[in-house]
């Protein structure tokens, strides 16, 4: 049996050095053929995701703008739809003016050529009423001539007469 006291705590042999020989070798060799490769391929894929959040954000970018251009586009295009609406009112409401006007020159004009044909015809009457009373004159005048008779006969004549006359119609 050994004694414990007499072993030294570490034993130093030549296995720890070959382990860790062979460990560098085998560090060295993955180094060279895989570590390269995966460090490349990580930067790479890095890179991707790095390139896709800078694309997104641009997308963002460009996309915010184009909301903004659509909203300035449809306020825009809501406003000329009130300046529109607004013109066709009042071009509207000028054309219902003119209308109403015109309407009113015609009526003014129909009642003129009304106001015109009843003076006419009003002339008319009394050229018609002028021609009566003459004639009614002249046939009193014959009655009275046919009797000579004194003022009570004459009156009691142009009576009867204007009456046979009032009984017959006008004459147009």
């Amino acid at each position: 049996m050994h004694d414990s006291i007499t072993e030294p705590l570490i034993n130093i042999s030549w296995t720890l050095p070959m382990v860790f020989l062979t460990f560098l070798a085998f560090f060295i060799i993955m180094r060279k053929l895989f570590f390269k490769k995966i460090h490349d391929h990580m930067r790479a894929r890095e890179q991707k995701v790095i390139d896709a959040f800078d694309n997104a954000e641009q997308v963002n970018k460009v996309a915010d703008e184009r909301l903004l251009e659509y909203n300035d586009k449809l306020s825009t295009m809501e406003e000329e739809s009130r300046t529109i609406l607004r013109e066709s009112k009042e071009k509207a409401d000028a054309r219902a003016e003119e209308i109403v006007a015109a309407a009113h020159q015609e009526a003014d004009a129909i009642k003129d050529k009304a106001r015109r044909e009843i003076e006419r015809e009003r002339a008319m009457a009394i050229e018609d009423m002028k021609e009566q009373v003459a004639l009614l004159a002249v046939y009193a005048a014959e009655k009275i001539i046919q009797k000579q008779l004194d003022g009570t006969e004459q009156q009691a004549i142009i009576l009867g007469a204007i009456e046979e006359v009032g009984k017959s119609q006008w004459q147009n």
